[in-house]
């Protein structure tokens, strides 16, 4: 069925993302437009009309992750289901190889392309922040868990799941094998544990 005038097609800007993110962590910010836009197979108005800058491209990006890694904030379950699933996500998303290539991208870049590493740290790990203290502001006026200062508990969480985990993925030191299920889990009951009503 073709598109009406105006309507968006969300495979080119799925297109684009992916293009981007490709070449990101192959070549990092050297990348320009119109290699991103060759490689989605977009005319360059088409990539500038969606995304005009890298830096929306890199803040999408980290969007669409923080989006998969919070997607058990959204769903029913009780505290500890949704707290496993959520580490359970950001372990795989975060501490996968590939995705420590591009982190590490984002590390260098910093000092060069500050507004970059600002746009994906806002877009991804600082939106999965505020999304899952959200959620934890609601468990506690739920009276399912007492969480007094929501930001501060969603922290500690994140900072229990990933521990040197993702410091070693992002420094490229080899990682000690581990079951992910079993590490979110245990993350989940030591979390709801310190939090409980």
């Amino acid at each position: 069925m073709p598109r009406a005038l105006g309507q968006v097609d969300p495979r080119k800007s799925e297109a684009i993302l992916e293009a981007a993110q490709s070449l990101f962590a192959e070549r990092g910010l050297n990348v320009s437009m119109a290699e991103i836009a060759r490689q989605a197979g977009v005319s360059k108005q088409t990539l500038y009309n969606r995304f005009p800058s890298k830096t929306d491209i890199g803040h999408a990006l980290a969007r669409s992750r923080s989006d998969a890694i919070t997607a058990p904030l959204r769903g029913p379950g009780d505290p500890l289901q949704v707290l496993a699933g959520y580490a359970r996500i950001m372990i795989e998303k975060v501490c996968h190889p590939e995705k420590a290539t591009s982190l590490r991208g984002v590390a260098l870049m910093s000092t060069e392309a500050p507004e970059v590493a600002r746009a994906v740290y806002e877009g991804g790990p600082a939106e999965s922040l505020r999304r899952l203290a959200a959620w934890l502001a609601e468990q506690d006026a739920q009276g399912l868990m007492v969480v007094r200062d929501p930001l501060a508990a969603a922290e500690m969480f994140s900072g229990m799941v990933l521990g040197h985990s993702h410091l070693r993925h992002v420094m490229g030191v080899p990682q000690p094998d581990f079951d992910v299920e079993a590490k979110a889990r245990d993350a989940a009951v030591r979390f709801i544990r310190a939090f409980s009503a």
